[in-house]
């Protein structure tokens, strides 16, 4: 059985529902699934004024707790096209990891969460799938097998290298039934994936 760690950030909460779907779909994999959040890098009264889901219910990650597991799915928000500051704080102390070659050959994947439709989803992906190529995680994505992300039924989040989710320009907009499959598909193919490379 494969472990799996399902890495966030989350200012508002829409990543956090991203990564518990993401979870889900894990699970349904057959891995065992721990689901953490990196530090809040903001200053307390600063999160507070911005109106932050400081309530949380995950634990928060140590950077050499990722060693521990088979794969590991990344979810953060997209600030201004990239991966968010707390997200790449958190990354950027995996000096040490690299250095001993202690993810090579793990499984990686990436989610995201954009404010619009074309707010930087594909590059915001592109970006935590760097650093994990550095880090020597082989790849999956969400591929067209994911039915959802070809609906024009509806506006959408979800691209072939990671489901994703529209926040709204407020916040306003909740994870979509599509949006969530689309992170339960994810995460069950990153399942299967471990379990077929470490058994």
């Amino acid at each position: 059985m494969s472990k799996v760690l399902v890495l966030y950030y989350s200012s508002y909460g829409h990543v956090e529902t991203m990564a518990q779907a993401a979870a889900e779909g894990a699970r349904s994999g057959g891995a065992t699934v721990v689901i953490k959040r990196v530090p809040e890098t903001a200053p307390l009264d600063v999160a507070k004024s911005m109106h932050y889901k400081l309530d949380q219910a995950a634990p928060v990650a140590r950077i050499e707790e990722l060693a521990d597991y088979d794969a590991i799915i990344i979810g953060t928000p997209t600030r201004f096209g990239r991966i968010s500051s707390q997200m790449a704080t958190f990354l950027d102390q995996a000096g040490g990891l690299w250095l001993r070659g202690a993810l090579n050959g793990k499984v990686g994947a990436a989610f995201t969460s954009t404010a619009t439709q074309h707010g930087g989803q594909e590059t915001t992906l592109f970006s935590v799938i760097t650093n994990l190529l550095h880090l020597g995680l082989i790849i999956v994505g969400l591929p067209y097998s994911f039915q959802g992300q070809m609906t024009l039924a509806e506006i959408s989040g979800t691209s072939p290298y990671g489901a994703s989710t529209i926040a709204g320009g407020k916040g306003e907009r909740a994870p979509s039934a599509n949006e969530l499959d689309g992170a339960r598909f994810q995460g069950k193919l990153v399942a299967e994936t471990a379990t077929k490379l470490f058994g």
